[in-house]
């Protein structure tokens, strides 16, 4: 059903939160984007809030309108309710401190119509410097929840009608907003050290009787009558540095509060003082398992903010890369969550990092590395793939379709699989949509959003693909999802093989990439060019852009906020990770302990990517 043509002036615009209907009116996303609708928002926003609408933007042909922070509400509710942005995508903020703009605070909301296939930015200043308040969006789009508390924690925004706001990454008892301008980077404060000879080890007894970090109490909104445990933060089904808080009535799990923060590594803050070159091999350590697809998704960020297109052949190689990368992260997924369950035998844990190593092979082959590659460059390729290439990659085509088919025999036809799976973890359309869920979770409810296909980048609107969709809003549904889409993903590789075009793998400008090194040599000014980019970096234009590609774990976006220079003044990176484990609670609630551990395999977390 996807790419049907659709009057959606025609559907009633609360189908979206009503159920099959709901569902049906979801199955009609457009393949091509509706720019005129885009600027139709915005100008229908004009007409209907003629004194609360302060500016309108139009960058790189993307919509922005900045709103009175008093008519945020009333426009919210008009664009979900009136205009179909059924997707609160990004909630962020940056400080203008350095820009000299008043006020200084600004909340950043990206939304998506996934029925029209629209997207538009408002932008909301918070009035007052000293105490930024803007009101809260829990209410409208309930995945605004995580979003503003980590506003808040980190630039120290306060929320007006938020139901729990407080600190998300930080420790309690951190001091300052990390994010704000004028928060030193150099700081030495941290909660606790770990080396011996530092002072507060001097009294080593009393350091062991009164811990550094207070004891924390049982979260607001849990009964203290129920049992109240810890999973986490040191749990192997947790997949890292996760505390899972449980509310439990007998085995039945109440209500589930992740706990973050435990791996906090300050990517952004980072991001926003090295060069714009320097930042791709900070993308590898967020999802480190999808080191390809975080490039291929920051250096087109940026390539958007210059306005520049890379050569054909990096597009397809590039293309390549992402695919490859989607099959290794979703063989990881499965091998792990598999293994959670415990039940099954952990020989496909094995079988899966098998043909991992296939394509970890391949990455190394043409990066050097197995895990971390910052193999994507602003403007191309490190670069191009060596002869053997070819080679390697049909390899992985051959063998991948029967070893797909042995995992399916091992799970999609066994009984104790299905049975620790099927009708675990549900989370209907409406509920992903309004949580933010993207990625094989929301197309395991039914919902066939894929930004390879809807907003397609690198070329992707050549290939023919299928987007992968399950009805059963459930773990089982979800590992079906991701098995099919390996399929799609050789599907599309093979395209990109077979029709793989000669040519460069950069851009000719050499403000953006360095010139060849045989140029160096009897070149003056490819020599300054090269010692320029060195030294001082590329330039952007001053200018504000989105950009979002279709990660293996969901929608993996950047907001970049440029004054001009070097170095990015916010870079803001939104990770599927975090904005799809809110999701737990829902999935958890009246299910078994037990289904606790499936659900949480089933969102496929990486807490780099998470605690970013």
């Amino acid at each position: 059903m996807l790419g049907q043509k659709t009057d959606f002036r025609q559907i009633p615009v609360d189908d979206i939160f009503n159920g099959e209907r709901a569902l049906a009116t979801l199955m009609t996303v457009p393949y091509q984007a509706d720019e005129a609708g885009e600027v139709e928002s915005v100008q229908l926003l004009q007409a209907r809030f003629p004194d609360s609408v302060l500016a309108t933007e139009d960058f790189r042909d993307q919509q922005a309108v900045t709103v009175k922070a008093d008519a945020l509400l009333g426009v919210a509710r008009f664009l979900r309710d009136e205009m179909g942005y059924d997707m609160l995508l990004d909630d962020t903020s940056y400080d203008r401190l350095n820009l000299g703009q008043e006020p200084r605070f600004v909340g950043v909301y990206e939304l998506r119509s996934v029925r029209h296939n629209r997207q538009l930015r408002l932008l909301v200043p918070a009035p007052d410097d000293k105490r930024p308040v803007l009101p809260s969006l829990t209410k409208i789009w309930p995945t605004a929840n995580w979003h503003e508390r980590e506003a808040f924690d980190l630039m120290g925004i306060r929320y007006k009608g938020h139901p729990d706001l407080k600190r998300i990454l930080m420790p309690d008892n951190w001091v300052g907003h990390p994010l704000r301008k004028d928060y030193d980077i150099n700081r030495e404060e941290v909660p606790f050290s770990v080396n011996w000879e530092a002072p507060e080890f001097e009294n080593l007894g009393k350091q062991i009787l009164e811990p550094v970090v207070p004891v924390m109490e049982i979260p607001d909104g849990m009964d203290h009558r129920h049992l109240v445990i810890n999973m986490g933060p040191q749990h192997p089904s947790t997949h890292g540095v996760l505390r899972l808080i449980a509310e439990l009535e007998g085995e039945k799990v109440v209500r589930v509060d992740p706990d973050l923060g435990y791996l906090h590594s300050g990517f952004e803050k980072q991001g926003e003082n090295v060069r714009w070159k320097d930042f791709v091999y900070y993308t590898d350590r967020m999802d480190y398992l999808s080191s390809m697809s975080n490039n291929l998704g920051y250096v087109l960020a940026v390539e958007t903010l210059l306005g520049i297109e890379v050569p054909p052949r990096a597009k397809a190689l590039r293309v390549i890369m992402a695919e490859l990368q989607r099959i290794a992260s979703h063989l990881v997924a499965l091998g792990t969550a598999v293994l959670d369950l415990s039940g099954t035998s952990m020989a496909f844990l094995m079988y899966a990092f098998r043909e991992r190593e296939l394509i970890t092979d391949i990455f190394e082959m043409v990066s050097g590395g197995r895990l971390t590659l910052s193999y994507m460059r602003i403007g191309g390729l490190a670069a191009d793939v060596p002869p053997a290439f070819d080679y390697k990659v049909r390899q992985v085509l051959e063998v991948m379709p029967s070893r797909i088919d042995e995992y399916e025999r091992m799970l999609t036809d066994s009984v104790i699989f299905r049975g620790r799976t099927e009708g675990v973890g549900p989370l209907s359309a409406e509920d992903a949509l309004a949580l933010g869920v993207t990625g094989p979770m929301l197309r395991a409810s039914g919902v066939p959003y894929d930004l390879r296909r809807v907003r397609p980048y690198c070329g992707y609107e050549q290939y023919d693909f299928d987007v992968v969709t399950e009805t059963g809003c459930d773990v089982f549904s979800r590992y079906l999802v991701r098995v099919n889409e390996m399929r799609q993903s050789l599907r599309i590789i093979q395209q990109a093989l077979d029709n793989l075009p000669a040519g460069p793998v950069n851009v000719d400008n050499r403000k953006v990439v360095p010139p060849p090194r045989e140029e160096l040599d009897h070149d003056m000014e490819a020599l300054i060019h090269h010692f320029k980019l060195w030294t001082e970096g590329m330039k952007t234009p001053p200018g504000s852009i989105y950009h979002a590609v279709e990660n293996p774990k969901g929608i993996l976006g950047f907001f970049l906020v440029s004054d001009g220079s070097a170095h990015p003044y916010r870079l803001r990176v939104r990770g599927p990770s975090f904005v799809n484990l809110q999701a737990l609670n829902r999935m958890a609630s009246g299910q078994y302990v037990a289904d606790l551990i499936a659900s949480l395999g089933s969102v496929d977390i990486v807490l780099g990517e998470v605690d970013r």
